[in-house]
């Protein structure tokens, strides 16, 4: 990275993208997360579901949780991971379970969620101590 005359560092541009829909993300789980905290009509959705209102707490904690991983510089892929993870969950349930449900905006969650996920690879890898493929693994195909 080169320092400017300023003495700042310049961020590519993969880089600057990446953080803006980490923030995005993060911002509509939080306040998902706040919608299923505070209850009002998703304490009739998750009646609707049949398992109890313990469910809605726990999507609440993964939610909230997932959100601020995105924030965090290491946690960004698994945060990202979970949350594609509870957006699966959400998904099926939206167009299988609910009868008047919505799946669309679990699909592009989950659809956001998984590309950062892959994006954010290298940190899961990396705090799950799993080494990288190696780079000459595709020259010998």
């Amino acid at each position: 990275m080169s320092d400017g005359a300023s003495g700042t560092r310049s961020l590519p541009i993969g880089s600057i993208v990446l953080w803006v829909v980490r923030v995005a993300l993060a911002a509509e789980f939080l306040y998902s997360g706040y919608l299923l905290f505070a209850g009002g009509h998703t304490e009739q959705t998750f009646a609707e579901i049949g398992l109890g209102q313990w469910l809605r707490y726990v999507t609440g904690v993964l939610e909230v949780g997932g959100a601020i991983g995105l924030l965090v510089p290491r946690l960004g892929g698994p945060s990202a991971l979970l949350l594609a993870g509870v957006m699966v969950g959400a998904s099926i349930t939206e167009l299988f379970i609910l009868p008047n449900g919505g799946p669309v905006l679990p699909l592009i969650l989950l659809i956001v969620s998984a590309t950062l996920a892959w994006f954010l690879q290298d940190q899961t890898r990396a705090l799950l101590g799993i080494k990288p493929p190696a780079e000459d693994d595709e020259d010998q195909r």
